[in-house]
């Protein structure tokens, strides 16, 4: 039975079911929200690698200056609100 696990004619019809439940108008705003995200994420991965790194020997010679990540919130705030007409 489940011995095989998934195979491609498996995948397929979970796509056709995705497409016809979502509609195809909402899953490319959907791929735009998660791209978004994994770049929210990728950079906040790097900022955190970054505090964490141990400083290097001539740290006194060339001031390490923190990278500038906006949160979510944060551009939120900062975008004018829509009007709603």
């Amino acid at each position: 039975m489940l011995r095989n696990g998934l195979e491609p004619w498996h995948l397929l019809i979970v796509a056709i079911v995705v497409i016809m439940v979502f509609g195809s108008k909402k899953l490319p705003d959907t791929a735009r929200a998660l791209g978004k995200s994994m770049r929210i994420l990728k950079s906040e991965a790097k900022a955190m690698k970054d505090e964490n790194a141990p400083s290097a020997p001539n740290s006194e010679s060339a001031p390490v200056t923190p990278t500038a990540v906006r949160t979510a919130a944060e551009v939120a705030a900062a975008e004018p609100p829509a009007t709603a007409s």
